[in-house]
């Protein structure tokens, strides 16, 4: 690839169920989220949180967290269905959750910063992406769910922005349908 920009238009997230639980390096790591959070924001207010999930800690939080929760909200599943809300988080290397966490500002709009924070997750996955790592942000059911939330230690105000799935690639993920540039651009005239 020449630039950035070849690199964007053959881009392709694998899907956590296909991805390998592979060790993602401490560097790498570090590198996908220091580029993670070089997001535009305006003010500087940083209004996102980062928690990452890897090593034992994956199985931990899926156990005491996901799996529990999962049971309340799903008294009639089986043990299967919980076993694998509980292993969700191991089907990566490292999972990575963004938190949306707007601060009171009396010039900078709250949607202004929930956009900032989906910025970080798109640079976390294109930074994995791009050292090799099959990727993939994903909002599923605890994303949206105030127990997980609270337990991430976000406050009332906040929302998960999204988990970015790091590992391995089974294969290489195949192309999907994309927009067609006509249908979705225009060139405004003025008149």
């Amino acid at each position: 690839m020449n630039n950035f920009s070849d690199f964007l238009l053959v881009r392709r997230s694998v899907t956590a169920k296909k991805m390998q639980p592979i060790e993602v390096k401490d560097e790498h790591l570090q590198k996908i989220i220091s580029a993670g959070i070089r997001v535009p924001d305006h003010g500087a207010l940083a209004p996102w949180k980062v928690t990452v999930f890897k090593d034992k800690e994956r199985e931990k939080f899926g156990k005491n967290f996901l799996g529990k929760r999962f049971r309340e909200l799903n008294p009639n599943a089986t043990e299967d269905e919980v076993l694998f809300e509980e292993n969700r988080f191991l089907r990566a290397g490292v999972v990575i959750s963004v938190i949306s966490s707007p601060v009171e500002h009396r010039k900078i709009p709250i949607w202004e910063m929930q956009l900032s924070s989906a910025a970080v997750c798109q640079n976390i996955l294109i930074s994995a992406q791009s050292l090799g790592y099959a990727a993939q942000w994903l909002t599923e059911w605890y994303s949206y769910d105030d127990f997980i939330i609270k337990s991430l230690g976000a406050s009332s105000n906040d929302k998960i922005s999204g988990f970015i799935y790091i590992g391995g690639k089974n294969e290489q993920p195949k192309e999907r349908t994309r927009p067609i540039h006509s249908k979705i651009v225009s060139y405004w005239k003025g008149d």
